[in-house]
């Protein structure tokens, strides 16, 4: 009954070891080996116009491979040129990751504006560019004082793996729902642009999908919010598998 015993808590120490091991994997880790066929079909579902297909294999990395992952500490630059760590963010993070050439939708950044007003004292709103600190300068005027613009010249990191992971591996604009421990909790792209949507209805939308995308974070008090969040699609959930094939 002694070696019983034995053996079966060593069995129990190997479970724990590995589960720990898997509830840690870096985000680099966890994209790094699906990426490039990723990647590749992807760019063949875009190019056959195939975008229900495009979808299903953004829903299936995200799903599959990055969410639960830990996103890496790496430098960014505040708008001033000054660096500061990924990490020092220490309150759950909405990162959305752009660059100076997305044009958003008319109610996307005032959404975001207001939203980042009401919970500034639970979350950390960061806009992260992908470019030179003069464009960023110029490109982000818009944002309130509650949300911090970051940057990175790629020219200053072309040695920096995981800068270039995180940048070519979504498009733009992605946004990162991170919880406080460095978690990736939900990775959405934002909404679609609607030019010629009036300025209420962009608001409207932009404004559900971040809300939405919040609501992975478990901060809010939904008592205290006057709106009915849109249905989540959940059907990527009931995919047996990965599929890049």
């Amino acid at each position: 009954m002694g070696k019983k015993l034995l053996f079966i808590l060593f069995l129990f120490a190997v479970h724990f070891s590995h589960s720990q091991n898997r509830e840690h994997v870096s985000f680099s880790q966890a994209i790094e080996k699906n990426i490039k066929k990723y990647i590749q079909n992807s760019q063949k579902a875009y190019q056959c116009r195939n975008f229900e297909r495009a979808d299903f294999l953004f829903d299936s990395l995200v799903h599959h491979v990055v969410i639960g992952s830990y996103l890496d500490n790496f430098p960014l630059h505040r708008r001033s040129g000054k660096k500061i760590m990924l990490h020092k963010f220490k309150k759950p993070v909405v990162l959305i990751s752009y660059s100076t050439w997305c044009t958003p939708g008319k109610g996307e950044i005032p959404a975001l504006n207001e939203i980042a007003r009401k919970y500034r004292n639970k979350l950390d709103f960061v806009v992260l560019f992908w470019d030179t600190k003069k464009n960023v300068r110029k490109s982000s005027g818009s944002y309130s004082k509650d949300v911090q613009i970051v940057y990175v010249d790629e020219k200053e990191n072309t040695n920096d793996h995981l800068v270039r992971i995180m940048k070519h591996s979504f498009g733009f604009p992605t946004v990162f729902f991170i919880d406080a421990d460095k978690r990736v909790v939900d990775i959405r792209r934002t909404t679609k642009h609607y030019y010629k949507e009036e300025y209420e209805t962009s608001f409207d939308l932009n404004y559900s999908f971040f809300i939405d995308g919040v609501s992975s974070l478990n901060i809010l008090d939904y008592d205290k919010e006057n709106f009915s969040l849109p249905v989540k699609n959940t059907s990527i959930e009931n995919t047996p598998s990965l599929e890049f094939q």
